[in-house]
């Protein structure tokens, strides 16, 4: 069954929204140290941002092409949000999520020199 990533970048910014509103009342209320709900912010912040580029990758290349570039997106935004995510909230617990982010945030970073590379400049403005 083809990945519809469509709904994989509609659900990913919804859950960014939520885990946005979650960090910003939930955690201060958990008594989660500031710089800690930073972090939480910085994760919910990127996953919104990299959501939007999925819906926008979809929106002009659908079905198989682009698939590089969305797979290191939706793997990027797995890999780098949810390891903070998991280390915000236990450290101790998920300490081997520590070298998940940078590979996460590389990910994101080859996702987009994916789509470079994939593009080349061949997008043409419609008007």
């Amino acid at each position: 069954m083809p990945i519809n990533w469509w709904t994989v970048g509609s659900l990913y910014g919804a859950a960014s929204v939520a885990f946005g509103a979650f960090g910003a009342h939930g955690l201060k209320a958990r008594g989660i140290p500031e710089a800690k709900v930073a972090n939480w912010g910085t994760a919910a912040h990127y996953q919104l941002i990299h959501s939007v580029a999925l819906l926008a990758v979809e929106t002009a290349y659908p079905g198989k092409q682009k698939i590089w570039a969305k797979s290191l997106l939706t793997a990027g935004m797995t890999m780098f949000s949810g390891s903070i995510y998991l280390l915000v909230l236990d450290p101790q617990r998920f300490k081997v999520m520590g070298p998940v982010t940078p590979l996460g945030g590389t990910a994101l970073i080859a996702g987009w020199i994916a789509l470079a590379v994939g593009t080349r400049g061949r997008i043409a403005l419609r008007s």
